[in-house]
């Protein structure tokens, strides 16, 4: 027998927990369907552990700066084993019995499995169908994409979930991708005393940043004694032994003891491609960036939309998405996403860039400001 709500979310994740916390009180009723954990990504394996891995490898740059600055005498060893336990603490040891339950305090009604739309009212999970009565929301974000190189799928490598988690400090590690994720963790792992090889298949790392901000860093992660090459993707990948070796279209190989994959992110469209929505040309749930609706009746939030893979966007798209099933005119502005990466010195950009702001015709005044010229810098 079909179990009736008004509202039924593909994805218990922050978009998730946003559209809960804003229909409390409203009187519809809400089931939230989620396959791996209450809150998604960022708490267990994306933002939270990351940045507590980060903030110990920052900690032995600080006490290295220390020599420099106030000390003779500075010595440390690492105890990865207390990084790690750490970082998975932090991590709610993979936990969500405590979130789960604020979900449900707030009234929603929580159904764990891999949920499925199999049509344009009604999900699938469990055996169960949730047919929604007034709409259906499809938040149910992304996951790493892994690039099609020869020899990959033969090889244990690492996602951001390993990385960001970690139960071992490579002594080598290899990382595919020079986006934010792969640099943040490239330069956590060097500082605890990995040595590190960035490959980017492009012209430069960080490339949704401004170029000038990738050149600034660049010199830093070389201090951390990181190696960065750009320019030359992989093309295969194989087992030496106990090594893995990444061949570059140059021809020249990479050797390591670990491989982290990180090329960006894929939709999780699997769950909802059969009800015929459409999606973009990088396969998102192609919505209404203002109204978030895919068609009448469903709405995505957060990555699912291709719009920004962060998480306050996608707290900013529950609220709006709960704001517009309780009747309000709500709608979404995304002129001004604010994003940081997380390394030292951090990359941080809002708004357009240079050049999206000169392809839209807008006219472009460019300042540049060293703050470690500044007397407090």
């Amino acid at each position: 027998m079909p179990q009736e709500f008004d509202v039924v979310c593909l994805g218990g994740g922050v978009a998730g927990e946003a559209i809960t916390y804003g229909l409390e009180g409203s009187g519809l009723t809400l089931a939230v369907v989620e396959r791996e954990l209450v809150g998604g990504e960022c708490p267990y394996w994306g933002c939270v552990p990351s940045k507590t891995l980060l903030r110990s490898a920052e900690v032995l740059e600080e006490a290295g700066r220390a020599r420099r600055l106030a000390a003779s005498r500075v010595e440390w060893d690492v105890d990865f084993p207390k990084v790690s336990k750490r970082v998975l603490w932090m991590a709610r040891d993979l936990d969500d019995s405590r979130p789960a339950a604020a979900l449900q305090a707030a009234g929603a009604k929580l159904f764990r499995g891999a949920g499925s739309l199999v049509d344009l009212r009604t999900v699938e999970v469990g055996g169960e169908q949730l047919v929604a009565r007034k709409a259906v929301v499809i938040a149910n974000g992304g996951t790493a994409a892994i690039p099609p190189i020869e020899g990959l799928d033969k090889v244990d490598y690492w996602t951001n979930r390993q990385a960001a988690v970690p139960r071992e400090l490579p002594a080598r590690l290899i990382v595919l991708g020079g986006g934010a994720v792969g640099v943040e963790l490239a330069q956590g792992f060097a500082r605890l005393g990995s040595k590190v090889t960035i490959v980017e298949a492009g012209p430069r790392f960080l490339a949704l940043e401004e170029p000038e901000a990738g050149a600034a860093l660049l010199p830093h992660l070389k201090e951390d004694g990181i190696e960065v090459l750009v320019g030359d993707g992989a093309v295969a990948v194989e087992k030496q032994g106990a090594d893995v070796v990444l061949h570059l279209k140059s021809g020249a190989p990479v050797s390591g003891d670990r491989l982290l994959v990180a090329t960006g992110r894929r939709p999780n469209f699997e769950a909802w491609k059969a009800a015929g929505l459409t999606q973009t040309e990088r396969g998102w749930l192609k919505v209404d960036p203002a109204t978030l609706a895919a068609r009448d009746g469903i709405y995505g939030a957060g990555d699912i939309t291709g719009i920004g893979g962060f998480t306050h966007l996608a707290y900013y798209h529950g609220q709006i998405v709960a704001r517009r099933l309780r009747g309000e005119d709500a709608r979404a502005d995304h002129t001004a996403v604010p994003r940081v990466t997380f390394t030292d010195p951090e990359v941080a950009s809002v708004g357009l860039s240079e050049q999206t702001a000169r392809d839209h015709g807008l006219d472009v005044a460019v300042v540049t400001s060293d703050p470690g010229e500044a007397a407090r810098g």
